[in-house]
């Protein structure tokens, strides 16, 4: 079974009125949809939001199989990919010594993704991604209190 999550956050004045969302696909197949706001958060608070809740659902549903990430977030990808093993190694702080911005939200990411086998894909955002849009247009949402109707 291919597993995949394309995720996206959204935050109104950043910060402000925020919203995240995930999109789990099987097989190519949209088999749910999560989503949540906050009143006040920011952009890069959103994306690690929806990718954490993601990957949660996954851990409880796909554990044993191979989870495919799409993230429309350089920050997101950055982090996780490089920033992040730095950062543990140096106590949560970052190069220039400073406290790691969003550190609760990034030991959180490590925590479930280190028990899952996760493949990390930047995509383009609002390139005509079909499962892209579809997540922007949820935390879009979410972040501006409006009624969705998820999957």
């Amino acid at each position: 079974m291919e597993i995949k999550i394309y995720t996206d956050g959204a935050a109104r004045n950043n910060p402000g009125p925020a919203g995240w969302a995930a999109v789990v696909l099987e097989d190519g197949v949209i088999a749910k949809e999560l989503g949540g706001r906050s009143s006040s958060a920011t952009n890069n608070q959103m994306e690690l939001s929806a990718v954490i809740e993601g990957l949660k659902y996954a851990f409880e549903k796909y554990s044993k199989e191979e989870i495919h990430v799409f993230t429309d977030s350089a920050y997101t990808m950055n982090g996780i990919m490089t920033w992040i093993h730095g950062w543990k190694k140096n106590g949560w702080r970052t190069a220039a010594k400073k406290p790691v911005l969003n550190k609760e939200l990034w030991q959180a990411l490590d925590d479930v993704h280190k028990k899952l086998k996760v493949e990390w894909h930047k995509v383009k955002g609002h390139s005509g991604d079909e499962f892209n849009e579809r997540a922007d247009v949820i935390a879009t949402m979410f972040a501006d209190n409006e009624f969705i109707e998820l999957m």
